[in-house]
Parts: structure tokens; sequence; C-alpha cells
């Protein structure tokens, strides 16, 4: 069985110790086989906020495929966003944006869905939607398709409606089409998990919370997903881990089975 951590909206610079380390051990625990970290991994993209992400991600013990967030994009430094937009986010992350883990049982395919221009929107061109559909289509019945982005392709809150990825309709028909299993995001720090029906195949959206931040959502505390597929089972288990202030833990609080879709 391989195992998936995801994780997103770590905003570096608004990290809590505490859940830092708690999550960490969570790690160790669980021992992934990968870590999705799913942008907005820093507060302002500053130095030293990456740094402090770098020191976290190699103590989490498994390999880690990130995409940047509008927060690793330095808002306050002009020259920088329209000149070197990415990096900083480089000396940690690599200057691969949209890398791509393949193994035997997962096909994780990273997106980049920030745009120097913007603001915080995100947006998926058609020629980034192309690229992930060829790259599903040709995965095997095997492995769990999972596409990553940072802003949500689909909300469950109508006041998030104006977070959703510019070109998410387009998107998730193609995905579905090339057989995507599940669409990882964050942004919003809001966990759940959204079966889509409708289209070509049913697919799932699943986003994190805010994994280590103090800028978490009322009502929503800090959280990561852990994704268990393999040894020839027909459900993927998603599970949900919050952190518990009384513990100073992760605690498992939320499992759902989906089972993906196979010709």
């Amino acid at each position: 069985m391989s195992v998936l951590l995801h994780i997103s909206d770590t905003h570096f610079g608004t990290e809590q110790p505490r859940v830092v380390e708690a999550l960490i051990a969570l790690a160790a625990q669980q021992r992934p086989d990968v870590v999705v970290l799913s942008g907005d991994i820093t507060q302002r993209a500053r130095p030293a906020q990456f740094r402090a992400a770098k020191a976290f991600v190699d103590r989490l013990g498994a390999p880690v495929l990130a995409v940047p967030g509008n927060h690793d994009i330095a808002l306050f430094d002009l020259w920088a966003r329209l000149t070197r937009p990415y990096a900083r986010y480089a000396t940690v992350f690599g200057t691969d944006l949209e890398p791509v883990h393949a193994s035997q049982d997962l096909l994780v395919v990273g997106v980049n869905t920030t745009r120097a221009w913007r603001h915080k929107n995100g947006e998926v061109s058609t020629e980034q939607i192309d690229r992930v559909a060829k790259l599903l289509t040709a995965a095997s019945a095997q492995q769990l398709r999972v596409v990553v982005v940072h802003q949500p392709a689909a909300v469950i809150q109508p006041e998030d409606r104006r977070n959703l990825l510019r070109g998410h309709g387009a998107a998730l028909r193609a995905w579905s089409a090339a057989g995507a299993d599940l669409v990882l995001g964050g942004h919003i720090h809001l966990p759940y998990t959204l079966a889509l029906h409708g289209l070509a195949r049913r697919l799932w959206v699943l986003q994190a919370g805010t994994a280590v931040s103090s800028r978490i959502r009322h009502g929503a505390p800090n959280s990561a997903n852990i994704l268990r597929w393999g040894d020839a089972g027909e459900y993927c288990l998603i599970e949900q881990w919050d952190y518990a202030h009384h513990n100073q833990a992760f605690i498992r609080t939320a499992v759902t089975p989906v089972q993906p879709e196979r010709a």
C-alpha cells in the first residue's frame, strides 16, 4: 500500500512551533511514500520563510512534491514579482514548478496555477490542461491518478466561489475524461472531500486546511490529509487529521472511502 500525505498553506512566517512538531511526528508515524504540498508554503515569500520551509520539509522523511501558491510570490517587492517571481521558491523546491511523481501505485501531477500579475486568483491554461491530460491518459490502471493545484477546483461554501480556479470547468472535464481520480488543492483553509458527478467519470476534489499556520479559518482547525491506496484494493481511503490542542498532536477525525472508476 502507498501512503500520500497532503498538506497545504503552511504559511511559514505565521507557523505555530507546536503544530509544526506535531505534523513532523505524524509524518514519522505514518511514513508516507510522498508528501504533497499544495502551495502557500510561505506567508510573504521572504528568504527566511523559505529557509524555515526547507528545514521543515527536510524533516518529513519522504520525497516532497510541491507547487507554489500565490503567497509564494513576493507581494511587496514589485521588481522581483515581475522579473523573477519564483526565484526564492526555486532555491528550496527547484525550478520545476509542475513536478510529477510516479510509482507503481501513484501518479501525482503538479500544476502551477499562480500568475505573477494576479494578487491571489489562480488560473489554468489550455496548454496546462492538455499536458496533464496526456500524462493521465498514459497512467496504468493500478495507479491512483492525482492532480495537484493550489486554488480550489470546486467549493462547498458560496463565499468561496470567488476563489475558484479560473478555467476549472474545462480542466475538470478534460482531466476526468483522461482518467483523473482526485484533484488536490488548498488556498481557502477549509478541508473537505467533494465527489463531482456529471463528468466523463466521477472524480473527487480534496481540499486541505492550513497545516501549521495560525491563520486558521473559523471552525476549521489545522489539518492534513492522508491517502492510502494499493495492494489491489478497490477503495482509496482519504483520512482527515486535525490538530488537537489538548494533546498537541494530529488525530484522525474522518475517513472517506472513495472508489476510483476503472474501465
